[in-house]
């Protein structure tokens, strides 16, 4: 069982007696129905649909715990006061460290991870209080991209992707079911009209590592995309799907700075696929 330390994420609590409506009324996930054991995909939007924080939610003492990213935790505990008005609501930063687990589940307190059961466990602690890791965030990070599922930063840019872009969708960070949210009428429209064109996707390369982030991704004269995190041979790419169709139908190889890649579908997702990539 691998155990790798996350010091790129931090935690935000919001805890109060109003916790539960509050974060309800704002974010993509259901928060009421959160189970104790589950850390569940969220994401607070702006109010055109695009994904200014996210993070894992699991219930905690009082209320709940956001794992998020260390370089935005300051300014979404500011955004998230900003709503708090006359709820009776605390929201601060948590001490202690994130963690994440995979393969046999951990010893101790542990949150399975929501967005996929092989994605594994986290794990929220203080210094010194359970098993020390025994693996580095970049372990982690290939066994993430060798799953097919993106992070902000390192996949999309926050303030600029929508959540069916960053699989949200996809991944349960998005309940389609429940009352309204900053952002809902655009992303609900996104869902039931089907326009989600762009997805982040796997691609795999032949014959050497993965090319670095931002790279174009291109087939003939045309840029489908271009590539996020990576990990050996395999690295995620932001794509215009209809866009790898036209391509593969016209029988275009597609290419990061002139090498050949193979694009695939996550195995997880149930979103369309272009006919000629599968």
């Amino acid at each position: 069982m691998p155990l790798a330390s996350l010091p790129e994420r931090a935690v935000v609590a919001v805890t109060g007696a109003d916790a539960t409506g509050f974060l309800q009324n704002l974010v993509t996930c259901n928060v009421e129905s959160l189970p104790e054991d589950e850390a569940r995909l969220g994401a607070l939007l702006s109010p055109q649909g695009k994904i200014l924080f996210d993070f894992l939610v699991s219930r905690a003492p009082g209320g709940f715990w956001l794992d998020t990213a260390r370089a935005s935790a300051a300014d979404l505990v500011k955004r998230l006061s900003l709503y708090r008005l006359r709820a009776k609501v605390a929201v601060e930063p948590a001490p202690g460290a994130v963690a994440a687990a995979w393969g046999e589940a951990p010893a101790g307190p542990a949150r399975r991870d929501g967005r996929l059961p092989a994605l594994g466990w986290r794990l929220y602690r203080g210094d010194g209080e359970g098993p020390a890791p025994d693996a580095d965030a970049a372990a982690y990070h290939r066994h993430r991209i060798g799953l097919g599922v993106p992070e902000s930063g390192a996949d999309f840019t926050l303030g600029d992707a929508f959540p069916h872009e960053a699989l949200m969708d996809q991944l349960g960070g998005v309940d389609f079911r429940k009352g309204c949210y900053v952002g809902q009428e655009v992303v609900s429209r996104m869902q039931h009209r089907g326009t989600a064109r762009t997805r982040i996707v796997p691609i795999g390369y032949r014959g050497g590592p993965a090319a670095p982030p931002g790279q174009p991704v291109t087939a003939g004269r045309h840029t489908l995309g271009q590539t996020g995190s990576a990990a050996g041979e395999r690295g995620l790419a932001m794509l215009r799907l209809d866009r790898l169709g036209d391509a593969l139908a016209a029988g275009e190889a597609v290419e990061v700075a002139g090498r050949p890649v193979a694009v695939e579908k996550p195995a997880f997702a149930t979103f369309g696929w272009p006919e000629a990539a599968a």
